[in-house]
């Protein structure tokens, strides 16, 4: 019945066409933002990254989708990328930004990874979402990336190193409102934001997004303890492996993430245990 409710939920949360997969969009210019207008122009993180807002950080958003999609396009399958859609929103209504525009795809690259980006952009590879055996385990990956938004991990990344890895850019983007010539606005950005996702986070980044997103995916009715089941399946793959080097070198490894798991959660997600692990909706798409 718990199942049953669940996919009701989401079937009548995601009904609208706002929620339409158009993370393509980003790079066919249908979405408003020339990219050719991002311009370096300060190298100070207090005033690049200071204070942004909303839409800055969906700028920001964007434009690190657009360098993520330019190496490994979405894959080409509608259904999927709407399937992984429902399951994000869903469980991205239950966190602390539920309104924002979240937009979720899978990128065909059989590496094993996923990624977020500020503005609710947040892409998860071919190579991890094939290895994945349950929609609990899609859930509280999701979740996790979820969290990296929420709590703007990238986004204090990105000024912590303003003055060092990276270059700090102002994007210098103009937006006319309907109907109006002369109504403009600036928004800040870096243009060179994808550099983190070669350097990584902060470990402890990491590990709160981990047990945050297992918070998450509880709320949104899933099994939590289904992300452990990833890090089991990733912690048992060849290190030496091409398909996880990304991964290895910009995450703690699979263990320390277990052992901070372990300690920071113990018993007390037990009684969302038996939360959701698997549906109908995600044996047909896991092919």
């Amino acid at each position: 019945m718990k199942k049953i409710l669940v996919s009701l939920a989401i079937s009548a949360c995601l009904a609208s066409p706002a929620f339409a997969v158009d993370l393509g969009s980003i790079l066919d210019g249908s979405s408003g933002i020339d990219l050719n207008k991002v311009v370096k122009a300060v190298e100070s993180a207090a005033t690049s990254m200071q204070g942004t807002t909303p839409a800055q950080e969906d700028i920001i958003g964007k434009r690190v989708m657009a360098d993520l999609l330019g190496a490994a396009p979405l894959v080409n399958d509608p259904a999927l990328q709407h399937y992984v859609n429902e399951v994000g929103r869903w469980v991205a209504l239950h966190s602390e930004k539920p309104n924002l525009n979240w937009h979720f795809g899978v990128t065909d690259d059989r590496d094993i990874n996923s990624f977020a980006a500020p503005g609710g952009y947040i892409l998860i590879t071919r190579g991890l979402y094939d290895r994945l055996k349950s929609e609990a385990e899609l859930a509280t990956v999701l979740g996790h990336e979820i969290t990296h938004v929420v709590l703007g991990h990238h986004i204090r990344a990105m000024k912590a190193s303003a003055r060092g890895d990276f270059l700090a850019n102002v994007a210098q983007i103009a937006a006319e409102k309907r109907g109006s010539g002369d109504a403009q606005y600036a928004a800040n950005a870096f243009s060179g934001g994808t550099e983190i996702f070669v350097r990584g986070l902060d470990k402890n980044d990491e590990f709160e997004a981990d047990v945050h997103g297992m918070v998450l995916a509880a709320r949104a009715g899933y099994n939590p303890f289904a992300l452990p089941s990833v890090l089991t399946t990733i912690g048992n793959i060849n290190p030496k492996d091409s398909a996880v080097s990304l991964l290895f070198s910009t995450h703690p490894s699979p263990r320390a993430r277990l052992d901070n798991i372990e300690a920071s959660v113990g018993d007390r997600l037990d009684r969302y245990a038996n939360g959701i692990d698997n549906t109908p909706a995600f044996n047909r798409m896991h092919k």
